[in-house]
Parts: C-alpha cells; structure tokens; sequence
C-alpha cells in the first residue's frame, strides 16, 4: 500500500469533501481517500503507486484545485 498526501484548495464544506472523495474512489487501485475541508488536505492510499495527474485532474473534476504536499 502507498499512501500520497495532496494539499486542496476551495473546499470549505461535507459537500465539498463527498466531491472530492467520488471522484478520486474512482481512480483504479484506490482502496482509500481521507479529506478534509478542515485543513485541505486529501489522502489517497492505493495498492500501487497513483499518478499524481491522475488524482490532481479527478480533484479538478470534482471543481478543486490540488497540489502534492511535499
């Protein structure tokens, strides 16, 4: 399992969370996706290794803009 960690901007509510989680859970090989409006940050672990544009273009899909956390 790997777990990547990405910062996410313009979410400030449960409903922008639940956009985000959708549309990231259908990326292949996701088993698992924190996030939180809170502090911005999105958590996505998988079996494999995820292309980062991958889940920054699933985050813009779901109407948010994402950056890898370092």
């Amino acid at each position: 399992m790997e777990t990547s960690t990405f910062q996410v901007t313009g979410m400030s509510c449960g409903h922008c969370e639940s956009a985000v989680r959708e549309e990231v859970m259908q990326l292949e090989g996701v088993d698992e996706v924190q996030v939180s409006s809170r502090t911005g940050e999105l958590s996505v672990t998988a079996r494999a290794p995820i292309e980062d544009n991958a889940v920054l273009a699933a985050v813009e899909e779901a109407g948010y803009e994402a950056v890898r956390s370092a």
